[in-house]
Formats: C-alpha cells, sequence, structure tokens
C-alpha cells in the first residue's frame, strides 16, 4: 500500500476505517438519490456516458473505447477531490472519501425495496410486491407468478449485494475509496451495455467482461459467508454448501450463480427464472416469511463483510 499516494490511500489504518463507517452512515440517512445529488451521482453520470459513446450495433473496439472513457473520466475528477481534500485536511478528506464510499455501495435502498416486497406479500397485495420487485430485476415480473415474483426479489438481493456492497468495501483493500470507485462503475457499464442482445452484443463484451473479472472474488466470498451463516435461519451449513457446489454453474453468468446458489441452500428454497435456471430443492415454500430469512442472511453479511474489511484493513498496516 506503500506504492499508492496518501491522498489515495493514507498510511492510517483509522482513517480508511473511518471513512467505511462514516459511509454507512451516510447511507443510511440518504438512501434514495435524487435532484442535484442523483444528476451528478457517478452511477447516473457514467450510465448516460457509457450509453452515448457506446451505441447499439457498434463495434467491440468502440465499447473498449466507452469502458475506458467513462472509467478515466470519473476517476481523474475524483482523484482530484481526494487530492484536494488531502490538501486541505485530513477530517476533510475522511468525509469527501466517505461520500465516495457511500455512492460506491447501495445496501440500504436494496434493504428496503426487499423490505417492501416483504411487506406487500404478507398483505397479499401482489401488484405491491411486483411494483418493488420490478425495481431491482430485469425481467417483467407482471407476468410471472407470485412465488416465482418472491424468488426473483431474493435472486436480486444476493446478486445485488455483491455488486452493491461486498464487491466495492473489497477493492477499498487495495487501491483505498477511489477502489470502491471503479468497481461501482464498471459494474454500472455492465449495467448498461452489457448485455447479450444483437443491440450491445459487441459493443458491450469488454463490458462484461470486466464486470466479471471484477466481482469474480467477491462473489465467492459472499457465498462462503451466507453459507456459514445458514444456523441463523436454522440450516445446516453442510446442506447450504452442497446446494452450493451443486448448483453455482448454474447461472449463464460466472458469478450470479455463487450467492445466489448460497441463499437458495440457506433458505432451502428453489430459485428460479424461468426459462434460464433452477436453483436449490423445493423444501421450504416462499414466502413473506422467507423473503425475510433472507433479509436477515444479507443483513448479517453486509455486518460480517464490514468487520472483517475493517479488521483487515488495520492488520494490513500494523502488521
Amino acid at each position: 500500500m506503500y506504492m499508492i499516494p496518501d491522498f489515495l490511500y493514507p498510511k492510517n489504518p483509522y482513517l480508511i476505517i473511518s471513512t467505511v463507517l462514516v459511509a454507512h452512515i451516510f447511507d443510511f440517512l440518504y438512501p434514495f438519490h435524487k435532484g442535484f445529488l442523483l444528476m451528478t451521482h457517478p452511477v447516473h453520470t457514467s450510465y448516460v456516458i457509457a450509453i452515448k459513446i457506446g451505441k447499439k450495433y457498434s463495434s467491440r473496439l468502440r465499447g473498449v473505447v466507452a469502458w475506458f472513457l467513462t472509467v478515466s473520466l470519473h476517476l481523474a475528477a475524483y482523484v482530484i477531490l481526494l487530492y484536494v481534500a488531502w490538501l486541505v485536511h485530513p477530517l476533510i478528506w475522511v468525509l469527501v472519501s466517505s461520500w465516495l464510499v457511500k455512492v460506491s455501495i447501495s445496501l440500504r435502498l436494496l434493504i428496503s425495496i426487499v423490505k417492501n416486497v416483504e411487506r406487500c406479500s404478507n398483505l397479499s397485495n401482489w401488484q405491491c410486491a411486483r411494483f418493488w420487485t420490478q425495481q431491482i430485476v430485469r425481467r417483467n415480473v407482471y407476468e410471472i407468478d407470485e412465488e416465482h415474483v418472491l424468488s426473483a426479489a431474493i435472486e436480486s438481493l444476493a446478486e445485488s449485494l455483491v455488486d452493491g456492497y461486498i464487491s466495492p468495501l473489497f477493492y477499498i483493500l487495495f487501491l483505498g475509496p477511489i477502489g470502491a470507485l471503479l468497481q461501482r462503475i464498471i459494474n454500472t457499464l455492465d449495467g448498461a451495455l452489457g448485455f447479450k442482445t444483437d443491440e450491445y452484443r459487441k459493443v458491450g463484451w469488454f463490458s462484461a467482461k470486466a464486470d466479471t473479472v471484477i466481482n469474480f472474488i467477491p462473489a465467492r466470498l459472499t457465498a462462503l459467508i451466507m453459507i456459514l451463516l445458514a444456523p441463523l435461519v436454522g440450516t445446516s451449513t453442510s446442506y447450504a454448501y452442497t446446494i452450493w457446489r451443486e448448483y453455482h454453474s448454474a447461472t449463464e453468468s460466472l458469478n450470479a450463480g455463487h450467492p445466489i446458489s448460497a441463499m437458495a441452500g440457506t433458505l432451502m428454497v428453489r430459485l428460479e427464472k424461468i426459462g434460464s435456471y433452477t436453483i436449490g430443492n423445493n423444501v421450504r415454500s416462499i414466502n413473506g416469511y422467507i423473503v425475510e430469512k433472507g433479509l436477515n442472511i444479507a443483513i448479517a453479511t453486509a455486518i460480517i463483510w464490514t468487520s472483517l474489511i475493517c479488521s483487515a484493513t488495520l492488520c494490513i498496516f500494523l502488521l
């Protein structure tokens, strides 16, 4: 870490730890961006730039150019911001870097949406449940039955926990707060261009590959933590591990199958995207109670992961 300038990765580990903790406070207090803060949010700006440069039916070369331009512009802007903040005062740097991490993670919003799905399903208000589920999945949930709606919510909870939380924090260990931003932008570019449709098959190829690489390790670490938490919801770790081992390759994505299959094993349910994959055994029926258990697993995973990141940051400098 000593090769990285102090304004990107301070040699005082408590500044990094403070950044992570304050970012969580920001995320809790302001989970949903709107107005100016939405327009300047790096997820929004990187998505807009990627769409404008990486036009439909474009070549792979254009997709690579779109990727590097979008990533470079955002990293340059936020590196300058961190540098200026560091020159002013380390505490100002903590506030700026905390906001940078806050816009790179999205935990409370994800939990809140899935909580709304659970609440609506418990009230048998399936229009409401479908509305909230549609906020976090691409498939049309208005065309599937109720259990598949809840399955979609749980699948997205598991997968989004990696993309929007576990993975950004993972890269803080190696690159500091800018590492979290880098992961988030790469993930956003995959969401903007990484479709396997005729329109984006070529132009989105590089964005999809980059996202697969950067989330490769975090996806598997997330699965292992979920498996260890199986007793929290009345499941054995051996059962959850067995389901993970059997089904982690069921998805077309190299990474998504890991947290989804771990969640399926932990909850002892069958998660299914019709026409794409079926993961796990139907030991328990999916209902609002199961969604609540999935939320418990996700929250516990986040708590453990944050603790591990803070501990690892401390160890890097003290050992």
